[in-house]
């Protein structure tokens, strides 16, 4: 059975195996990665005497890997928005996107095409950095599985970046705008996200608890990324330990009380991110379709009559 791909992605990955643009752009990434490791072992060499003594150097080790991974996942957080947001605005500069949407594509189509295109290009950039990353688990004596679950969690950042790239393409005509808006939404998203427990942190905190003010949470890359790493490295909730919230259930809703509950957080927080970003793709293909765009003219029309 013939496996058909996507054919702007298959258009990409040609245009890709072909650009000198990308090999120096993987050099570049390996540059930054090798030195986040260096300065890795620089901070453990300089702390390698007090651990000495009691035999834990290996332990020390395995920071290593939330070093390199932190570095990573900063650099696909910049790079994939910037490769997303020209894509349908870039189409427009040349003139190019009413020759692209009268083909057989349908507009969701392209939309997926073009954010799992980036998506390809962040797995190129991780693969090539696996020799490094493989250094800190075969050191520091982390399961192999970890790398496994953290791919898959820059396959998510990818996804939701390269959404919100794309809805901003699809708003903008120009390219330089729709990068400076896709890290405007990058901050808003965040802020949005994290208002509900500032408000509550500062007005009636005390009085009435947290209540469900973490629930928006859920929505946050940065908070899924901090969850992650504190379960693979420590094991525990960065919400605190389930014996911890036992005692102050009163203090938190329900939903959250069960949410914070051991490895359920970062299961249902990579959930609500997805589909996040799969409304964001909806939206952008709408925006792009040609038949909801003259749905949206013909009211105009008729009331000039």
């Amino acid at each position: 059975m013939r496996i058909q791909l996507n054919p702007i992605v298959k258009k990409d990955l040609q245009v890709t195996a072909r650009s000198m643009r990308f090999s120096w752009g993987l050099f570049a990434y390996e540059a930054v990665v090798a030195v986040a490791f260096l300065l890795g072992l620089n901070s453990i060499q300089s702390n390698i005497d007090s651990y000495y003594g009691d035999g834990n150097v290996y332990q020390d080790l395995m920071n290593l890997f939330p070093t390199l991974a932190i570095a990573q996942v900063c650099i696909m957080a910049l790079i994939v928005p910037i490769m997303t947001a020209s894509s349908i605005s870039g189409e427009k500069e040349r003139q190019t996107f009413d020759l692209m949407m009268t083909t057989c594509m349908s507009p969701l189509s392209i939309v997926f095409g073009k954010v799992f295109s980036a998506v390809l290009h962040v797995l190129f950039y991780m693969m090539g950095s696996l020799p490094v990353m493989a250094l800190s688990f075969v050191a520091g004596g982390l399961s192999w599985s970890v790398l496994f679950y953290f791919v898959l969690a820059v396959i998510l950042l990818s996804v939701f970046a390269g959404s919100i790239g794309i809805l901003c393409s699809s708003l903008c005509k120009r390219s330089i705008s729709a990068v400076i808006l896709s890290f405007g939404m990058y901050f808003v998203l965040n802020l949005l996200t994290i208002s509900p427990l500032l408000i509550r942190a500062f007005w009636g905190w005390n009085e009435n608890g947290l209540g469900e003010a973490l629930l928006p949470l859920l929505l946050n890359p940065i908070v899924f990324f901090e969850e992650f790493f504190m379960q693979v490295m420590t094991g525990e909730s960065l919400f605190g330990t389930s014996e911890e919230y036992r005692l102050v259930e009163g203090d938190v809703g329900y939903l959250t009380y069960c949410f914070t509950y051991g490895k359920v957080w970062v299961f249902l927080s990579a959930g609500c991110i997805l589909l996040l970003a799969f409304l964001f793709m909806l939206i952008a293909a709408w925006r792009i379709d040609p038949l909801s765009a003259a749905a949206e003219r013909k009211p105009l029309k008729g009331s000039q009559n």
